[in-house]
């Protein structure tokens, strides 16, 4: 005949204690939801400025980017849209390749969204902070025409 241990066994060692590891899945869908109420907000501003005030679409031109990037608030501004929109972006198709992509073919397509992620924002933060409409030294002939005003 087989006996079975009182369940307060002396004999029962505790379980190992398990090292707490970073939940990626949390902070992914947290850094969703909060990305995309900041983003909302910085698009429909940014729609708002480009589109409704002045002469709407028709002032978008190099002249109007030009100057709105000579101001460090619009620089901000543009390079915050810039990099919640990308990292946003990256993450739902990193959600939807985890969904749909299996085996060997997941790794793959997760490390091209990361690098794709990662190129266009180190690219687009470069144009944003090193933009220049009127640059030291270049031919009269390559500027725009305000450059030729600001340099007399």
């Amino acid at each position: 005949m087989t006996t079975i241990d009182a369940p307060r066994s002396p004999y029962t060692a505790p379980a190992p204690a398990k090292r707490r590891r970073v939940n990626w899945e949390k902070w992914g869908w947290l850094y969703m939801r909060l990305s995309g109420v900041v983003l909302v907000v910085l698009i429909f501003g940014h729609l708002f400025v480009n589109l409704f005030l002045g002469t709407g679409v028709r002032a978008i031109d190099f002249a109007f980017v030009a100057g709105k990037w000579a101001s460090p608030f619009w620089q901000v501004w543009d390079v915050l849209m810039l990099w919640l929109a990308l990292i946003h972006g990256g993450n739902g198709m990193r959600t939807v390749i985890n969904d749909y992509a299996h085996g060997r073919l997941r790794p793959v397509l997760l490390g091209l969204v990361a690098a794709a992620v990662v190129v266009l924002v180190v690219l687009g933060t470069l144009v944003l902070t090193t933009f220049d409409p009127c640059p030291a030294g270049a031919p009269a002939n390559l500027v725009p025409d305000f450059c030729s005003a600001i340099s007399k």
